[in-house]
């Protein structure tokens, strides 16, 4: 698999399932997407989620029903506790070339990764399903010792934008942003605010 990030404002996202493992799904991709949820009925996860709710029961559905159901998908997601049911939506993807996500039975060709995201940073953490453990781990181990990330890479970008007025060597360029953030000093300033850090960075680097 590779990873990869995708607009998704004007694309739908169909899920099947209206318990836990849906609503966890629909919350990923309500902020950007359309997201249209089928089930005969709906967990409180759903509660106040942009997402449009059809009640419907899946198992009488058939196979003359489902394939209507994906009309305008992009994305698909099975997640009802019925891996024959999830596994058929999968084949009914497959044919039609809609990206597929599958909860519970065979696996599909798409993986919902684990997310850390900042206002100027967006990570994605996957272990491709071998361990959900270790991918939260790593999403909390990076919340907890990088809480000044956002605030540094406002700071890499000032320090770039000063760095092209003053210094014509790319290389050393580069050399001065690259010794900035392994500075643990710097971080420690960035508690205090971006001008604690930038006059620090100013003095060790800048002169």
């Amino acid at each position: 698999m590779i990873p990869l990030l995708v607009e998704f404002s004007k694309k739908t996202v169909v899920i099947f399932g209206g318990g836990e493992v849906g609503a966890r799904k629909a919350a990923y991709f309500a902020p950007e997407a359309r997201v249209h949820v089928y089930s005969r009925s709906f967990s409180p996860g759903f509660s106040g989620l942009n997402v449009k709710l059809d009640t419907i029961d899946l198992h009488g559905a058939g196979d003359e029903r489902l394939p209507a159901l994906l009309q305008g998908a992009f994305l698909a997601i099975a997640a009802t506790p019925d891996r024959e049911l999830n596994n058929r939506i999968g084949e009914l993807c497959l044919e039609r070339g809609i990206l597929f996500n599958n909860a519970e039975g065979d696996a599909g060709d798409l993986l919902i990764p684990s997310v850390v995201r900042g206002e100027r940073f967006l990570l994605a953490i996957s272990t491709g399903g071998s361990s959900p453990a270790v991918s939260r781990f790593l999403r909390e181990f990076l919340e907890r010792f990088l809480p000044d990330l956002d605030q540094m890479i406002a700071l890499q970008e000032r320090l770039r934008a000063y760095l092209k007025e003053c210094q014509p060597d790319a290389n050393a360029r580069k050399e001065v942003v690259w010794k900035v953030l392994m500075d643990r000093d710097v971080w420690a300033a960035l508690h205090g605010g971006e001008i604690a850090a930038w006059s620090l960075i100013t003095r060790r680097y800048l002169q």
